[in-house]
């Protein structure tokens, strides 16, 4: 289905982004999210695209399922819940937090050599339960120890050094770097550092797209299949209750699914149908529709995603218009099927 030939790294530019997203206020646009949309068939081939797909930009937590998969090549043995909490970008409840103190105990370690950023946990509610308890930031409730655990545990089953793991050049980091470079089919362009303190690698909007569409068509038994059947069934571990990435995975049978700090989106389907979304101001009220609208457009039935279609605008209390996806994101005019054939 996909080519294995490795093409090169996506240019570092300006992205040349497009309207996605209009805020509709009783008939009038009062606003705009621009931003870069791309609709992967089957056989991999693009048939939608808006804005630029091709330039290099980071992914954030978006990349967390590829970087499972790394690990799980090396020799990660969770599977189930903590297998999705290892790509989670979670939101500190009482699970997540349990399931973290797990996979380091597995790994005979402590929430002391965890390197990532302490904080506070993710979802607002929680966040503030943990306050008025006096509790402080730390690096069990941020939003990706899950994923830190787990790196752990795959650096101790190699025999890998523990107290540097997050520095690019080390063997977790440059294993999960080939990962991201197989699964895209592009040369990373460039490599920085995410807000959690991993290593985070630049690709570009396309590559993302089809890395999902790999994981998601992989045989059963790969290490793609199990991250993808861990993250579907256990969508909560993967990010929270009430979240709306989670919602979308229960209300679309088969989707794998996974967001990312500014206005990143990337969704998949058994068959190989992918999207990803980038919004260029890293709006959550624009990624939502927009996300949505594109697996409409990939021929998901848009029944089953009327909860995310938009944000709604509110005067005087009431609703009085909504965030809408531009009309180049409403359904092809022929069944996707067709388009596919």
């Amino acid at each position: 289905m996909y080519s294995s030939t490795m093409a090169d790294a996506p240019l570092v530019r300006a992205p040349l982004h497009a309207p996605v997203a209009h805020l509709v206020r009783s008939g009038v646009i009062e606003g705009t999210h621009h931003g870069s949309v791309v609709v992967l068939g089957p056989d991999g081939a693009v048939r939608l695209q808006l804005g630029d797909i091709e330039a290099a930009f980071y992914p954030r937590s978006a990349i967390k399922p590829v970087q499972a998969v790394a690990m799980v090549r090396a020799g990660l043995p969770l599977d189930g819940a903590l297998l999705s909490l290892a790509a989670a970008s979670h939101s500190g409840e009482e699970r997540h937090l349990a399931g973290t103190r797990r996979i380091l105990e597995l790994a005979g370690l402590t929430e002391d050599d965890l390197r990532n950023v302490p904080d506070l946990p993710y979802d607002p509610v929680v966040r503030d339960t943990w306050v008025r308890e006096g509790r402080p930031p730390s690096r069990l409730a941020q939003n990706c120890s899950g994923k830190h655990a787990a790196m752990l545990y795959t650096c101790r089953l190699n025999g890998w050094s523990l107290d540097d793991y997050l520095d690019p050049a080390h063997p977790l980091q440059q294993a999960i770097a080939e990962i991201v470079e197989d699964l895209t089919g592009q040369r990373i362009a460039r490599v920085s550092v995410d807000g959690c303190g991993a290593p985070l690698f630049s690709v570009s909007l396309h590559g993302l797209a089809r890395a999902a569409a790999r994981i998601t068509t992989a045989a059963p038994g790969t290490p793609e299949a199990r991250v993808a059947d861990a993250m579907r069934t256990h969508a909560e571990m993967a990010s929270g209750s009430g979240r709306d990435v989670a919602a979308l995975m229960r209300a679309v049978p088969g989707l794998l699914a996974k967001d990312g700090f500014e206005g990143v989106q990337v969704a998949a389907l058994p068959d190989g149908r992918a999207v990803a979304v980038k919004i260029a101001d890293g709006a959550n009220r624009a990624r939502v529709p927009v996300a949505a609208a594109a697996l409409a457009w990939a021929g998901v039935d848009p029944a089953s995603l009327t909860e995310f279609r938009g944000e709604a605008l509110l005067g005087g209390g009431h609703e009085v218009g909504r965030v809408r996806p531009v009309p180049a994101l409403e359904p092809a005019p022929a069944p996707f099927s067709a388009l596919s054939a």
